[in-house]
């Protein structure tokens, strides 16, 4: 399987049992395809992919979005934008790397592929390698999984 960034993909069961993050936005019924996942591709690693959960919970995601602007004046985290003329919450706090072998299968919506505008994408990517950037440099806490092990557990 070729893995596109941009696109939207399901995540297998197996990897939430490999990696055993609580923090993770698991498979919500064990063998269904929920959630799906907004992927880029690492920088670094080739075969590293990065998943980002999207959410339909808008209002609770627009709280949480807008306390923290409050705070802090920027959200890099949370990104809201639009799936098949719906919106969703992207949210960046809960992403996380794998590899192709944990994937299941891309999400398409009457036979093609489900994608976002360019605009969105260019934001999205921008915002997640930020956030990329200061876990590495070791702000943890601006995600809720711990990356690094799981990016460590999926290299290794």
């Amino acid at each position: 399987m070729i893995i596109e960034t941009g696109k939207f993909y399901f995540i297998k069961d197996e990897f939430f049992e490999l990696v055993k993050d609580k923090e993770l936005c698991a498979n919500k019924e064990r063998g269904t395809k929920r959630p799906c996942f907004y992927c880029f591709k690492d920088k670094k690693y080739e075969n590293l992919i990065w998943f980002i959960p999207i959410s339909s919970k808008i209002e609770k995601y627009r709280r949480i979005y807008d306390k923290k602007m409050k705070r802090t004046g920027i959200v890099d985290t949370i990104v809201f934008g639009y799936v098949e003329g719906e919106e969703r919450a992207f949210l960046i706090q809960n992403m996380f790397p794998t590899t192709k072998e944990y994937i299941v299968e891309k999400y398409k919506k009457q036979n093609r592929d489900v994608v976002v505008n360019s605009r969105l994408e260019k934001e999205l990517k921008m915002k997640a390698n930020k956030i990329l950037n200061l876990v590495e440099k070791g702000y943890n806490k601006i995600v809720f999984p711990d990356i690094m092990a799981i990016k460590n557990i999926v290299l290794n």
